[in-house]
């Protein structure tokens, strides 16, 4: 499959190929992108295996659009929506390998129901400590 067109709106990058078949990728995998203006994400080529942006440094391959995960599942998007968290210590303090969180967060590896549950409520927790801070002495 080769993607000849792309274009762009607020959250997904689509492309139709040579059969005119439509596909999307969500922008939360490619932050530089996602944050790029109009102009800048126009300065692409495409390639024999995808498609480069150099002024972004950011390459998508064609093969990609056809991946089941194209859209993050709801802790992938989480996760990538928040990249202020630092997941490497979000995943040492609830004593996991953060090697294995940054697989679940990329979709390398999927979660079993009971990792994905104690994440969330690591999350509820951060979230309760965070509406509670307070910075009075």
């Amino acid at each position: 499959m080769k993607i000849i067109e792309i274009w762009f709106d607020k959250d997904y990058i689509y492309g139709k190929d040579e059969e005119g078949l439509t596909y999307r990728q969500s922008l939360l995998w490619y932050p530089r992108l996602k944050n790029a203006d109009e102009e800048h994400r126009l300065q692409y080529t495409f390639g024999f295996r995808g498609i480069h942006w150099r002024h972004l440094d950011e390459d998508i391959s064609f093969e990609s659009f056809l991946y089941e995960d194209a859209e993050p599942t709801p802790m992938q998007r989480f996760f990538l929506s928040h990249r202020e968290i630092n997941v490497s210590e979000f995943a040492k303090s609830i004593g996991f390998n953060p090697s294995l969180l940054k697989k679940y967060i990329n979709g390398i590896m999927k979660p079993t129901k009971e990792y994905e549950q104690l994440i969330l409520s690591h999350v509820h927790r951060l979230g309760m400590d965070l509406s509670n801070a307070s910075f009075q002495s």
